[in-house]
């Protein structure tokens, strides 16, 4: 890798990151609106080098969040909570709680909440003692998953339950079954050549 690349990677520049896989190398810019996704990769290869690309993509960053602003806010995204300080557990709807079970002990578990719907709630749990901790969390990411994809679509399941969950305990290979369906979202060092089915790309 040249110079200028590795003296580039140190910079942040806000909506643009650095990828460095080995299909691909080139710069994506990413912006979000009203829970979507838009996104554009700039290409080493393509463009001809990576400081080209680089000045490509400072460009579109600019033009992009110029044309974010022009989307009228939809009102029904501003109820959407993508974090929360008070959560331990890093997604938002999945808690870690512990109940008194028999004989003075108690029972570890993962809950999982959502609304399908203004007004109504629903929740499940995944014991800790039968999964252990790992599986129990695994199994709670994906049922909320699940239950966000359903409610609202992917990009707004992926930023709720966070990218690095997806790729853990979601993807297989680009791909996994679970039990709602077969998710098909792409890791973020492969967004290039499956253009992320979890986002809007524009040309």
């Amino acid at each position: 890798m040249d110079n200028n690349v590795t003296q580039h990677k140190r910079v942040h520049y806000k909506g643009i990151s650095r990828i460095d896989s080995k299909t691909t190398k080139g710069w994506l810019v990413r912006g979000y609106k009203n829970g979507k996704r838009y996104s554009k990769l700039f290409s080493d290869r393509k463009i001809g080098s990576s400081e080209e690309a680089l000045n490509q993509a400072l460009a579109f960053c600019k033009e992009l969040s110029a044309r974010l602003k022009a989307i009228p806010a939809d009102p029904r995204a501003k109820k959407i909570v993508y974090s929360d300080v008070r959560n331990t557990t890093g997604v938002i709807g999945i808690s870690r709680l512990t109940k008194p079970g028999k004989n003075g002990s108690k029972l570890e578990f993962y809950s999982v909440t959502w609304r399908p719907a203004p007004g109504e709630q629903k929740c499940t749990s995944f014991s800790i003692r039968k999964y252990g901790p790992e599986e129990a969390f695994k199994r709670a990411v994906i049922c909320r998953y699940n239950g966000l994809e359903k409610l609202h679509g992917r990009d707004i399941a992926v930023r709720i339950v966070g990218e690095d969950n997806v790729r853990k305990y979601i993807l297989n290979d680009g791909a996994e079954k679970t039990q709602g369906g077969k998710i098909e979202i792409c890791a973020t060092s492969e967004i290039s050549t499956k253009a992320r089915t979890a986002s809007t790309v524009i040309a």
